[in-house]
């Protein structure tokens, strides 16, 4: 069965958890439950904000490193979630139920995407 990697998409300077709703953080608990249950979810993680992290990049036959916060990154990479499932329509419902769960006046995103499994 193919696995699917969700990456959450968020604007990190305008998400805290002060200001979710109450239920939230039940909502989250409940879904990933049946994440869980459904043998959907292999494994699922929040990062760390950019301000702890370092970019590596290769150009011109060289390395460079640039300290976060990437100020001129809008919009980073907040979380992910591997999942198996039998086809991208089906990762995509989890994805939009993962979505659903967060309070409105939050903006996230979730990028889908099936990993390349090797000798496919």
């Amino acid at each position: 069965m193919p696995r699917y990697l969700s990456l959450v998409r968020i604007e990190e300077n305008t998400i805290d958890m002060e200001s979710a709703d109450p239920g939230f953080e039940e909502r989250m608990g409940a879904l990933f439950e049946e994440f869980t249950k459904a043998g959907v979810m292999l494994d699922t993680a929040g990062l760390k904000p950019t301000a702890e992290s370092t970019r590596i990049t290769w150009s011109g036959g060289k390395l460079s490193y640039t300290d976060g916060p990437f100020t001129e990154t809008k919009e980073v990479v907040g979380g992910y979630a591997l999942m198996q499932c039998k086809d991208m329509a089906e990762a995509i419902e989890w994805g939009k139920r993962f979505l659903e769960v967060h309070p409105p006046q939050w903006t996230v995103g979730l990028e889908v995407r099936e990993v390349e499994e090797p000798g496919a």
